[in-house]
């Protein structure tokens, strides 16, 4: 599967931001997706996903409450919304998907099999 995130930009604190990613190339809804950061001089950490079928959705405590991880299968489409953004919201997003993931290992990187290509956000204070 293809990933293609967009939506990043530049954004003042307490402001709000939209990133998508969208799929392609396989069936959609047989994917776990995940949202991971890089921050400069940071290592990647996970920020939130969502798992086929039901749709469970995970957050990192650094976000919970600010973001909002959603999928629309019909659009291929997985969206975060982000809200009340922070400077150290400052980072490259990255999605991932996978699709044998379980709640045990949705929230480590290591286990996504695609990545896209990242969106820069950039908070300023």
């Amino acid at each position: 599967v293809q990933l293609q995130a967009s939506g990043g930009g530049l954004v003042q604190a307490g402001g709000s931001l939209k990133l998508s990613c969208a799929a392609s190339g396989r069936t959609f809804g047989t994917f776990n997706m995940g949202w991971f950061r890089r921050a400069p001089g940071k290592e990647r950490e996970f920020v939130a996903a969502i798992s086929r079928g039901v749709g469970n959705v995970y957050y990192s405590d650094s976000v919970k409450g600010r973001f909002t991880i959603s999928r629309e299968n019909a659009k291929n489409t997985v969206n975060l919304q982000m809200n009340n953004l922070k400077p150290e919201d400052t980072a490259v997003y990255y999605c991932a998907a996978d699709e044998a993931l379980g709640s045990a290992t949705i929230k480590f990187g290591r286990g996504y099999s695609y990545w896209g290509q990242g969106t820069l956000v950039t908070v300023s204070s």
